[in-house]
């Protein structure tokens, strides 16, 4: 039985109910988390602003960094337990849940070195007036964290906030609290004061509503659906409060006739079946040119049905979908296309070892969508990437920005002046050049940063200073 982490304890719900926590890779159930309330978000929420104002207030910039490192220290030395609690949680491979930990560690690590260097600037202004500007946190912060990347997620948002001073309540979804349960348990070891870092399990309509209303939320960090990202907005709206948004992604991989083929193609397939396919920057829309097309899609083909899919623990090609919920919304997507007449290039096999109650989904390429298709325009969230080709620069660039998502694209071509002209023309929050990665979205893909320097920005107030000091030097 899993409890909530409030003021650096264990505590139950007032509510008394559960959530069956279940494997994705056998469906079986194996632990419970606490169905919360609006009431134990307030109790968070208390925790947390009590904790700003009696202690955390008086916390240096520089005392703050050394408490990140050593929660930075502490997640490294339990990666793999992080990584094993992860792989049974969220179906991920063994290898993959290891990397998440070890990236959380990194984020930590990172904001450590960055709390005392988050500066304010001076202003010039009129003869006998010094102004300038500080950079203050917001207070108490809300965290709603997607399940298909919590420790990530939870590195690089709740890292930043509480690196530029902010203390947090979190709510990580239902399909993936275990990990950050423990890891606020390290925050404690650490030595993080009572009430910094305070995580609350639950429904997402019951506990991320009441934490998106709750009066005592200063600033409000969401990852998850377009949809729920618009009733936040909306929700906050209503109070002025703040809002950072990570939201969906329909990216595309353009790859040119003069591509390095042997490249691109091993980063193609990744982009598509890490973590399943569930991921927001997952490079799930290819466009090919009509002169490579077809050899390419024969390439692919062969490298799709040789990979292989089965229980987390067997640290294959891919683990299972994270829910029954999940695997019903991909299976949904592969009926259309199969009603619609999409062709199907090849597809993956999943192990004899899968147990049957497993969320599995083999990994799926398609051919010759339609660029309006329902497969090209929405998140899929799954292990299905779709292609289609396209005749000129003018047509890949009409086809990648096609879509209300503009989180993340991939070019690929030789040709340096048409590297630039693309990563000009495609709508989208980070582009790559001859590989691929995550990125940060604008349009529907939300807007705010989270990674690097510019998170602390967004995880910060800007107060303007203005001394009037006439003819006295402002230094004697």
């Amino acid at each position: 039985m899993q409890f909530n982490y409030i003021a650096n304890a264990a505590v139950p719900s007032l509510s008394g109910k559960t959530i069956a926590v279940l494997d994705p890779s056998d469906g079986q159930v194996f632990d419970q988390i606490q169905r919360s309330t609006a009431h134990d978000i307030d109790v968070a929420v208390r925790s947390a602003r009590d904790c700003l104002e009696l202690v955390w207030c008086r916390i240096s910039a520089a005392e703050r960094g050394s408490l990140l490192m050593r929660l930075s220290v502490k997640v490294a030395e339990h990666a793999e337990e992080l990584a094993l609690i992860e792989q049974r949680d969220c179906g991920k491979p063994t290898r993959q849940a290891r990397a998440d930990a070890l990236a959380l560690a990194r984020y930590f690590e990172f904001y450590a070195g960055a709390a005392g260097n988050l500066h304010g600037e001076t202003i010039p202004h009129l003869d006998g007036h010094s102004v300038m500007t500080w950079r203050e946190p917001h207070g108490v912060t809300g965290h709603i964290i997607a399940w298909n990347y919590p420790m990530q997620i939870f590195g690089r948002s709740v890292g930043a906030a509480l690196a530029a001073g902010n203390v947090c309540v979190v709510k990580p979804s239902e399909d993936a609290c275990l990990s950050l349960l423990r890891v606020a348990e390290l925050a404690t070891e650490a030595g993080f004061p009572a009430g910094a870092l305070n995580i609350v399990t639950g429904y997402g309509h019951e506990v991320g509503d009441a934490l998106a209303h709750h009066p005592g939320i200063d600033h409000i960090s969401f990852t998850g659906s377009p949809g729920i990202g618009t009733l936040i907005q909306q929700v906050a709206a209503e109070r002025h409060c703040p809002v950072s948004l990570a939201l969906g992604g329909k990216s595309p991989q353009i790859v040119f006739a003069d591509a390095d083929l042997d490249a691109a193609i091993p980063a193609i397939v990744s982009a598509i079946v890490q973590n399943a396919g569930q991921t927001s920057a997952a490079g799930s829309r290819l466009l090919v040119a009509q002169a490579i097309y077809e050899p390419l899609l024969a390439r692919l083909g062969e490298i799709f049905e040789a990979l292989r899919v089965g229980p987390a623990a067997l640290d294959l090609d891919m683990g299972p979908l994270v829910s029954q919920r999940q695997q019903q919304r991909v299976w949904d997507f592969l009926s259309d296309a199969h009603v619609d007449g999409i062709p199907m290039v090849a597809q993956g096999q999943i192990v004899d070892e899968a147990p049957e109650g497993g969320f599995y989904q083999a990994p799926t390429l398609l051919c010759d969508v339609p660029p309006g298709h329902r497969l090209m325009q929405e998140e899929i969230f799954g292990p299905v990437l779709c292609a289609m080709r396209f005749q000129d620069e003018d047509q890949a660039v009409e086809l990648a920005n096609a879509t209300r998502f503009g989180l993340a694209a991939g070019i690929w071509t030789r040709d340096g002046a048409l590297q630039l002209r693309m990563a000009r023309r495609v709508k989208s929050g980070q582009v790559f050049i001859n590989h691929y990665g995550a990125g940060s979205g604008v349009t529907s893909s939300g807007h705010g940063r989270e990674k690097g320097l510019e998170a602390l920005h967004g995880f910060t107030t800007l107060k303007t200073v203005a001394v009037r000091h006439g003819q006295v030097d402002i230094f004697e």
